[in-house]
């Protein structure tokens, strides 16, 4: 991806960045009319924010489904990182939990404007994410991650922010229609004892500041600074039980012989009751599943399924 200049009206000609066809096509596909809307203005998005924040683009951007995020220098030659994405029910609190943690196990934000979610974040290693780690060494990525999470569910959730009682609650109303799209009978024991599971702690859900979508991508090294070895991005915060936190380091590199082990080390970490824990990461599960049948799908995801069941301590 290179740069090419615009004539941002308000800024004069300023740098901007060329978007890459991956987001593009993300945002069209997830985001409809409003991903293309958004895709639309985001040159002009970037110029304008690159220009008030005195940023100068370091190399080329960076991008998953929602965000471009660009490399950048600030006016004192600090290195950080322009984030620029749609402001949805997902992305709106992120500033929030950025600034409750202030750095604490998660990447710090410098600057945040409300009206187009463009935050200015600290750099960190983007060559260095948690994944390669994992590849050579599971038990030592979930460490790493069970870690991050224990120090970021320490923190109260801030006011404002959705809250799990409520996400569970629809969840639960949504299991009946769900039973009746699934063709497996295995599919529909499983949905069934996960909505129980969730059905008996959904009364009591929690206040931690949650990420909520802490998979090994979203963990990269500390940075040139060097603050930290491992740091926590891209958080999707929920106001909830910590024990909602766990699926992603099951299911990454997913391996049937490592679920139950892998539960055991992020409950004893996190300090989380086992039961309980057990009881929302099939709610977790149960979430996933859900979408899926959402999106037409008549048969639970493998891995998914297993991780279920292995929980309720059946073979898979």
């Amino acid at each position: 991806m290179v740069d090419r200049v615009e004539d941002i009206e308000g800024i004069g000609k300023v740098a901007v960045a060329e978007i890459p066809e991956g987001l593009v096509e993300a945002q069209a596909t997830y985001g409809g009319a409003a991903g293309r809307e958004f895709i639309a203005g985001l040159p002009a998005l970037a110029g304008r924010f690159l220009a008030r924040w005195e940023l100068r683009r370091t190399g080329p951007g960076m991008h998953g489904v929602a965000a471009l995020v660009l490399p950048v220098e600030r006016s004192d030659g600090t290195p950080a990182a322009l984030k620029l994405q749609p402001v949805d029910e997902e992305t709106v609190g992120e500033p929030v939990a950025l600034r409750a943690w202030d750095g604490d196990g998660a990447v710090r934000l410098w600057e945040h404007d409300a009206a187009s979610g463009a935050m200015l974040l600290e750099r960190l290693d983007e060559r260095r994410p948690l994944t390669a780690v994992a590849e050579r060494d599971p038990r030592e990525a979930v460490a790493v991650v069970a870690g991050l999470l224990a120090r970021l569910t320490a923190t109260p959730a801030p006011a404002g922010l959705r809250g799990l009682g409520a996400m569970a609650a629809g969840m639960l109303e949504d299991v009946p229609g769900a039973l009746r799209r699934l063709a497996d009978g295995r599919d529909r024991r499983v949905l069934a004892d996960c909505a129980a599971a969730l059905a008996e702690v959904a009364g009591e859900p929690g206040d931690r500041l949650l990420h909520w979508d802490l998979h090994y991508g979203n963990v990269l090294g500390g940075g040139a600074g060097g603050r930290e070895e491992w740091l926590a991005i891209d958080p999707k915060p929920l106001a909830g039980d910590a024990g909602f936190e766990l699926l992603p380091a099951l299911v990454n590199n997913f391996a049937a012989g490592e679920v139950r082990w892998r539960f055991d080390l992020l409950a004893e970490v996190l300090g989380l009751d086992r039961e309980r824990a057990r009881a929302w990461t099939l709610g977790r599960v149960l979430q996933n599943c859900l979408w899926e049948v959402q999106d037409g799908e008549e048969r639970l995801p493998h891995e998914q399924r297993a991780v279920a069941e292995l929980l309720m301590g059946r073979d898979v």
